[in-house]
């Protein structure tokens, strides 16, 4: 593939970044590419998924704005679990020893503490936390971020909550056996853990994540962290999110025998979107569901249960599978499926992908269905550069009071 220039900083030369970091589960970039945008250099991407992996390769070695990573970034095909910092990250290694790390962040998996995942917590082998935490003492990062789906913020997992919050910062929590431990902690200091809502920052979806945000006790002494505020006063709406793609989908048939049918499905779709959009506007506007990646256990990919493909559908958009994207869908003849079924349209995995908020540029490797569940699992970059740009500010004012006292 040609190396794509693309706006936001590009250049041919590697800029260095102000910050480092290593990230955990990473799948297929949501938030490396956030975290990227908030001037985060990657030391390592770990993934355990061989799709998402090679995603991550192909991106990085596609992309002049990810020059940087090309030389000094490791993409690991490994289990969170197996991964040792101080034997896996090669390219950095003497940079990682010298500088320290910046910010270690992480998506653990959300199946332990989702409802559709039973949320067994602790009790799922699903569960990374701990592991989180074991890095955490082993890398000593500046600043620590981890992302998981709001269900763990449910009063079922206090105690856990509890256990994460003393294991970091010291404290005491409620064990197993109903007695109170204390914990003396690994020197950090919680500073914040809530909820963000993805449509307050520009992604047309409702996708709540839970994240936690912690310092270093030594980063952190004397600064405040301000909590990301929503960038976004009205939510993009799918109608505004989509509309260029969906044009650009059956505008190919615009022409010839499917011409009349083919206008007459894009303006059906585009008015019962926009029609959503209004009905709903001030109570959160005409915005998709949550997007879910689905199990390697149960079959192909479609855009999650009954529910969620009811709200689909009163988007003028079929829930029910994945288009093919627009090259194969002519080739293989796939229109009355993928274009022109009664619920409306289906989504390709690039208008899935821009439901999450990924730039339109940034392709995903694999057959569909593959690549439908990396963008369904996935973070949305625009947040995650919104909670990253928060934990830079911090870290750049505590650079400045410690060479303001040296």
């Amino acid at each position: 593939m040609t190396r794509t220039q693309e706006a936001q900083g590009a250049s041919t030369t590697p800029m260095e970044p102000q910050f480092t970091s290593i990230e955990i589960c990473a799948g297929a970039g949501g938030q490396a590419i956030g975290l990227h945008q908030a001037g985060f250099g990657h030391l390592a991407l770990v993934e355990i998924d061989a799709h998402a992996v090679e995603t991550l390769k192909l991106n990085i070695e596609d992309h002049e704005v990810w020059a940087w990573e090309r030389e000094h970034c490791d993409v690991l095909s490994a289990d969170v679990k197996e991964f040792d910092p101080y034997r896996d990250v090669q390219k950095s290694s003497e940079l990682l020893k010298m500088r320290g790390l910046d910010l270690l962040a992480g998506g653990v998996p959300c199946p332990p503490f989702s409802h559709a995942g039973k949320q067994l917590g602790k009790d799922d082998e699903r569960d990374l936390f701990p592991r989180m935490l074991e890095l955490v003492g082993i890398l000593k990062p500046r600043a620590v971020m981890i992302e998981n789906v709001r269900g763990i913020m449910d009063p079922k997992f206090s105690d856990y909550r509890d256990w994460i919050m003393a294991r970091l910062q010291g404290g005491v929590y409620r064990g197993d056996d109903g007695q109170m431990t204390e914990e003396s902690g690994l020197g950090y200091t919680v500073a914040h853990w809530g909820v963000l809502e993805a449509s307050d920052f520009g992604v047309p979806q409702l996708r709540p994540r839970a994240i936690l945000v912690a310092f270093r006790d030594d980063i952190i002494t004397d600064l405040k962290y301000e909590w990301p505020a929503a960038t976004h006063e009205e939510p993009v709406s799918i109608a505004e999110g989509l509309q260029e793609s969906m044009l650009e989908r059956y505008s190919r048939y615009f022409e010839g025998a499917q011409s009349k049918r083919a206008h007459a499905a894009y303006e059906k779709w585009f008015k019962k979107a926009k029609e959503r959009d209004e009905e709903l506007r001030g109570k959160g506007g005409g915005v998709a569901p949550t997007l879910v990646g689905g199990s390697k256990k149960h079959g192909g990919a479609d855009l999650g249960p009954s529910r969620a493909k009811a709200a689909w559908r009163q988007l003028g958009i079929s829930g029910m599978g994945v288009a093919n994207d627009i090259d194969t869908c002519k080739v293989k003849q796939t229109e009355e499926r993928d274009l022109f079924g009664p619920d409306g349209p289906m989504l390709t995995v690039r208008q899935a992908a821009i439901v999450q908020g990924f730039p339109t540029s940034w392709d995903f490797f694999g057959g569909k269905t593959a690549q439908y569940r990396q963008v369904g699992n996935a973070f949305p970059p625009p947040v995650a550069k919104a909670v990253g740009q928060s934990i830079a500010d911090v870290l750049k004012a505590a650079q400045e009071r410690d060479q303001s006292e040296s």
